[in-house]
């Protein structure tokens, strides 16, 4: 089975649909059989980064909303990630344009990485506080991770994986992919959104028990 998601790190709603993944995956008797691909979906692509904006104001320009009712809806999506046994904060987040990071997840990805690197940068934004659009926070991401710092500096200094986040883009709008996060299982069946774990195992269930049904 194979399972590609389209995700964009400064989703907030992204990296609670991939906690709540990641527990249905647990649970999966039949995990080892489960091929998980990460696709790389921008939200912002003119959004530039910018240490001095807080997250609220950078929400509020973006929908054209008062930046109290911006507020209002980080507040809220705060407590839904705490419920999924997530750490949201806002107040330190630094607004950033997340081409890079995608970029990153590719290079990770050919390490056999592309989760963890995910599971880092959501932490980094969401959590940390720290700036996902810079290189030294990049280099770091990497090093916790085991990987070769001077490939990764080649690879973001040569226009290395520029390719393949265009491509996750365009396949995006091919599949039919209007928001994020967005599970594709095997390109037959779709769950859109931060579903219930129960949601993401009955469809793990579903599409493993068609491919080995007797013909």
């Amino acid at each position: 089975m194979k399972i590609e998601i389209w995700s964009d790190i400064m989703c907030p709603f992204c990296y609670i649909g991939k906690r709540r993944f990641d527990t249905a995956m647990e649970q999966f008797v039949h995990k080892d059989k489960v091929e998980v691909v990460w696709r790389s979906f921008i939200l912002s692509p003119d959004l530039q980064t910018d240490p001095s904006k807080n997250i609220n104001e950078m929400l509020a320009e973006h929908k054209g909303i008062p930046v109290e009712e911006a507020a209002e809806m980080n507040a809220y999506v705060t407590k839904m990630a705490a419920q999924t046994g997530l750490t949201y904060n806002f107040d330190t987040a630094i607004p950033a344009n997340t081409f890079n990071a995608h970029r990153f997840i590719h290079f990770a990805a050919d390490h056999g990485k592309a989760a963890e690197a995910e599971e880092k940068l959501f932490a980094a934004y969401f959590t940390e506080g720290r700036n996902i659009d810079d290189a030294p926070t990049l280099v770091d991401i990497a090093i916790e991770l085991g990987l070769d710092t001077d490939k990764l500096a080649h690879a973001m200094g040569s226009n290395g994986y520029v390719q393949e986040v265009t491509t996750d883009l365009m396949q995006a709008q091919n599949v039919g992919v209007r928001g994020v996060p967005f599970f594709a299982f095997n390109r037959k069946y779709a769950i859109s959104g931060a579903q219930p774990v129960e949601a993401f195992l009955e469809t793990l269930e579903k599409v493993f028990a068609e491919e080995n049904s007797i013909q």
